[in-house]
């Protein structure tokens, strides 16, 4: 039995990332990749140890990073703020522990408004994403694969998008009986001038237009203008991964935040809680400064295969950590409230 130890999966994480810079070669490479598994481990490794459980049994943990996980455990370490590359992040164990404690809030969640499928980067077919949907309580998720200007992660044309509907339409005749619907919707790349690189037709047949960034995402400079640009974007119902950080890899843009919230609000339209764990954008921190500018919040995994649509624990967590109101998220709409309000902009700015 180990003894009760204070290093969280969060800690755990940052001690292993600290550690790597000691080590070279297949060493480095493997504390690294734990660092970066630890943040989506669903329990606590404290937790598993305690219990005497196989701690190999996790993702990334072959016998060298168990044994260093059992020193770590048994001698806690003071671990300082990460830097901001690492920061801001929560652990799936302790979003799950939070939506255990807060299960009106999950329950209450109607769909998963991001995910990927073979039409893009993602790793399965859409049926295989739906019932993935169905087994988790959702009553709708939405299709956003990305647009022909994201090339790099397979990005469809026009023609393919009408093809990935017609499919989408003959699935929802299927799962009509189960009360669960495919949203036809898209992660449309967006240009820092704030213009899309799909035409105007093929997106007024969509039920939901995510518009992300997806270049020029190292800039320092203040990135305000961008972001009100792309809101002007009249094909746009929500602002996909707002920074586009990505866990010790990018720090992600920065602008002036409660002006684009504001903005936002002002249009009614959503900024996203991308839940994935690599993103978590908006985190805490900035969901907190958007609760009190009025604006609508859209939760998405970000899913690349059906596995990855659990970690939706991440967005609850992340709302009832801010203390987001509740009828602001539009994932809790009903469908035809949630398709009423995204109708409601077409041809507005």
């Amino acid at each position: 039995m180990m003894p009760a130890v204070s290093m969280t999966n969060v800690k755990l994480s940052e001690a292993l990332a600290l550690a790597s810079e000691g080590f070279e070669g297949n060493k480095q490479k493997a504390l690294r990749r734990a660092s970066r598994r630890a943040m989506t481990w669903p329990e606590e490794v404290a937790t598993l140890a305690a219990e005497g459980r196989d701690l190999t049994d996790l993702p990334a943990v072959g016998p060298w990073v168990r044994d260093f996980l059992l020193e770590l455990l048994a001698s806690p370490q003071e671990i300082d703020e990460p830097p901001r590359i690492r920061s801001g992040f929560m652990s799936f164990a302790h979003a799950r522990a939070v939506v255990s404690e807060n299960l009106d809030v999950r329950r209450a969640l109607k769909g998963d408004l991001q995910m990927h499928s073979l039409y893009s980067d993602g790793n399965n077919p859409i049926r295989d994403m739906a019932l993935k949907g169905i087994e988790l309580g959702h009553e709708y998720i939405a299709i956003t694969d990305h647009s022909k200007g994201l090339k790099i992660a397979g990005g469809m044309d026009e023609d393919t998008l009408a093809n990935q509907g017609a499919e989408i339409d003959a699935l929802n005749e299927e799962l009509a009986p189960d009360g669960f619907r495919v949203l036809r919707a898209l992660e449309m790349n967006i240009s820092p001038d704030g213009s899309g690189d799909m035409g105007s037709g093929a997106l007024t047949s969509l039920d939901l237009v995510l518009g992300s960034f997806h270049s020029k995402l190292r800039t320092k400079e203040d990135q305000t203008e961008r972001y009100l640009a792309a809101l002007h974007n009249t094909h746009v119902h929500v602002l996909g991964h707002p920074r586009g950080r990505m866990f010790n890899f990018r720090l992600g843009l920065s602008a002036n935040w409660p002006r684009v919230f504001e903005e936002a609000a002002r249009l009614d339209k959503a900024v996203e809680v991308d839940c994935h764990p690599n993103r978590q954008d908006l985190d805490v921190a900035l969901l907190e400064i958007a609760s009190d500018t009025g604006v609508r919040v859209s939760i998405g995994t970000d899913a690349h295969s059906p596995e990855e649509m659990e970690f939706i624990d991440l967005g609850v967590a992340t709302v009832v950590e801010a203390g987001f109101p509740m009828d602001r998220v539009v994932n809790l709409m009903p469908v035809d409230d949630l398709l009423e309000w995204a109708a409601s902009h077409v041809g507005k700015a």
